[in-house]
């Protein structure tokens, strides 16, 4: 007779609780397909049995079994490209995991962003800007006006903001198309750059909106 699926508290995502199916596999793994939270692209595939589940739960970082070394594993538990879990979903079955991740790095062993060797970009340009803004703000290149931003420090990131917006204002009054896009495109990139500051992400802001939209 099969088992009941086994169940995991999952107070610290969106879902209450999840319950997945390891007796349904002989060697009680189950596949773990991982995504990126932001970009939706697919990075790789791996397996977890029970342990590893708990682990990625209470760690909040993917844990798989490794099924050639015979033991726990945390990727990126030598690089330091970690995945940084966000949501974990099961599939109608209960016998597969989706789970949606940051990552901390390239996540092929390659150097590759996946494991499918694809860009792990967004089709969204204001995505693939945040993932600009936040690479700058971690590299700090030398030549790089959002590293200098971010190295003034929130108030003057938030100075800035203040200073765009008042230039979009001014140009909203004349009738010049091509000087009022360049403000309004300015005042967005700083928009997002005090995000970032403050730790956060355009995608927090939308959520927001759509609880008041409802």
């Amino acid at each position: 007779m099969e088992q009941e699926p086994s169940s995991f508290p999952m107070n610290a995502f969106e879902n209450t609780n999840i319950q997945v199916n390891f007796d349904k596999f002989p060697d009680g793994l189950v596949p773990a397909i991982i995504q990126d939270v932001h970009t939706h692209r697919v990075l790789m595939l791996g397996y977890m049995n029970r342990e590893a589940l708990e682990h990625t739960i209470r760690d909040k970082r993917v844990t798989f079994f490794s099924r050639s070394k015979k033991r726990l594993w945390m990727k990126g538990e030598e690089s330091g490209h970690l995945l940084m879990v966000e949501e974990i979903r099961t599939d109608c079955d209960q016998d597969a995991l989706l789970i949606k991740v940051r990552p901390l790095g390239a996540v092929c062993h390659t150097g590759a962003d996946t494991c499918f060797d694809e860009e792990n970009t967004s089709d969204n340009f204001l995505e693939h800007l945040e993932n600009v803004i936040l690479d700058r703000k971690k590299r700090k290149p030398e030549n790089s006006y959002t590293a200098k931003l971010f190295a003034q420090g929130i108030n003057r990131i938030a100075q800035k903001l203040g200073e765009e917006a008042v230039e979009l204002v001014i140009e909203a009054k004349d009738d010049n198309e091509e000087l009022f896009l360049n403000e309004a495109a300015d005042l967005l990139y700083h928009y997002l750059v005090l995000l970032n500051a403050k730790g956060y992400v355009l995608r927090d802001v939308i959520e927001v909106l759509k609880k008041r939209h409802h």
